[in-house]
Formats: structure tokens, sequence, C-alpha cells
């Protein structure tokens, strides 16, 4: 059983994570519903960077269902991994016409920020530090002996 100050850790770190994945989620399903919806804003955006009009449908569904992946649970990392790739295509635009790309860098950060706080299979595949007493891969234990030298 965990103890009090462990589950309150977790519950910490998971309110936290579900607090950092809601803020990139909520920018990314307001903006793929613009790109279904087409405003005259997002229309004179696309012209400006460069993109027909036309496969604003296209990237908008593209933007939405990465993100339906990214929420469910069972598939965010993978959610994770193709937002991720859908960000840098978005900040290679950005860097291409010489605007500003920290937005969706700083998206793809809370993207992953969030569920690293909240998945403990991520935590565990990339910890952070070490715990006492761990070994790392190629470190051998401080107890262990040198091996003897055979003449």
């Amino acid at each position: 059983m965990q103890s009090d100050a462990h589950a309150a850790v977790s519950t910490k770190m998971l309110w936290a994570g579900r607090i950092a994945s809601a803020l990139p989620v909520l920018m990314l399903l307001f903006s793929g519903i613009m790109k279904l919806v087409k405003p005259a804003a997002v229309v004179e955006e696309f012209a400006r960077l460069g993109y027909p009009e036309s496969i604003a449908l296209g990237i908008g569904v593209l933007e939405l269902s990465c993100t339906v992946v990214y929420l469910i649970p069972r598939t965010s990392v993978l959610g994770a991994i193709l937002l991720t790739g859908y960000l840098g295509g978005a900040t290679t635009t950005h860097v291409r016409i010489g605007d500003p790309f920290f937005a969706p860098v700083v998206i793809g950060v809370l993207v992953w920020l969030g569920l690293f706080l909240r998945d403990e299979r991520l935590r565990a595949l990339i910890p952070l530090r070490r715990q006492p007493g761990e070994i790392q891969p190629g470190e051998r234990a401080r107890h262990d002996v040198a091996p003897s030298r055979v003449s």
C-alpha cells in the first residue's frame, strides 16, 4: 500500500499533469475547429503563410484527430508523438516566413510535460533523477568486487 505522503504527491503530480495537458488541448481544439469553420481571419492567415485555403479542412481534421488521440489515456503517448510532428510542421512554417516560432514549441513542451506528470509509465521510461541505490546501465554496484585477473 502507498503511504499518505506518496499518494498526496502522486495526486498533486496527476493534477499538475492534467492542467499542463489541458492548456495545449484547449488551444489545439480551438485552432482545429477554426480551421474547419474557416472565418476570414483563418483564410487571411493561410494566405499569409503561403498555404491555399483548400487545405485548411484537412489540416483542421488532422489537428483535431491528433488531439483526440492524445486525450485518450490508452493512446496518449501516440497522440503526443503525433502532436510533436504536427507542431514541428507549424514551427517550420513560422521559421520559413520569418515569424516568431515559440508558440508551437511551447505547446509541444506542454503536451509532453503534461503527459510526463500524469503517466507513470513515461516517468519510468524517462527518469529525471536517480533513486537512491539505483544502478545506471554500464555502472557497477559499489559492493561489487573488481574482477580478478587471471594470469
